[in-house]
Formats: C-alpha cells, sequence, structure tokens
C-alpha cells in the first residue's frame, strides 16, 4: 500500500512540475523573442546613435476622479537607451509632471508601471502612441 501512495505523490509532483516547466519555457521564449526584437533594432539603426529615435507615448487614467485618459508617460530614448521618461499625473484641480533619467533603457530612481510600459515600447519601436496591455484576472 505505501508504494502505491508514494506512485500517486510522485505522478502528480511529476506533473506539476511538467506544467511549471512549460510555463517558464514560454515567457523565456517570449523574453528571447523581445531581446532579437530589441537587437535587430539597435544594430540597423544607421547615423547617430545618441539622437532621439525611439518614441513612445502611454496614455492612461491615473486617478478615479478623471477619465478620458489625461495622464501620460512619454519615452524619448536614444539607439542606446539613454533618453528621458515624462509623465504628468492629471487630476481635477492640479497636474503633477515628472522627468526621469533613463542610461541604457533603466533609471535610478524606480519607475511606475505605466513609466516602464513607455521604456520598453520605445525600445521595441511600438510608439509614438502606445495602447495599455490587457489587465489579467
Amino acid at each position: 500500500m505505501p508504494i502505491t501512495l508514494w506512485m500517486v505523490v510522485g505522478s502528480i509532483a511529476g506533473g506539476t512540475g511538467v506544467v511549471l516547466g512549460l510555463a517558464a519555457l514560454r515567457q523565456a521564449r517570449a523574453a528571447v523573442r523581445e531581446c532579437r526584437r530589441m537587437s535587430r533594432r539597435v544594430a540597423g539603426g544607421a547615423g547617430d546613435p545618441r539622437a532621439i529615435r525611439d518614441v513612445a507615448v502611454f496614455r492612461y487614467d491615473a486617478l478615479e476622479e478623471s477619465a478620458g485618459r489625461l495622464s501620460f508617460s512619454v519615452a524619448l530614448l536614444n539607439g542606446l537607451g539613454d533618453g528621458i521618461v515624462l509623465t504628468s499625473i492629471n487630476g481635477r484641480s492640479e497636474t503633477r509632471t515628472y522627468a526621469r533619467p533613463l542610461r541604457g533603457g533603466r533609471s535610478h530612481q524606480p519607475l511606475s508601471p505605466e513609466e516602464e510600459h513607455a521604456v520598453r515600447a520605445a525600445r521595441l519601436g511600438l510608439g509614438p502612441d502606445v495602447e495599455p496591455r490587457p489587465r489579467r484576472s
């Protein structure tokens, strides 16, 4: 009897491992595709690599009180991934604006998810106007 129990437990654990492995493989393949696409854009760029060439605007509703996607993050990057991301959070009575410098597509300051989305879209050449990703349930 104990051998049968171990066989069942082992089968469940093995099946779970296979499912987790397949999910990790799918994520890794997506990351490789993204890296290849970015590498082709960087390698294929002609002209001054320091000139602004990648732009993306990500519009969204930052506050519950506002609608119409009036808030936005704009990424302005050169071929090296250096540049800035500008964010404007628009409310009913006030607006806040932030600017963060980028080196190699990264900032020393933490970026919001919207800023990260704008930077990634600019690096991948998806701009200038980027639609929000559908939210996962």
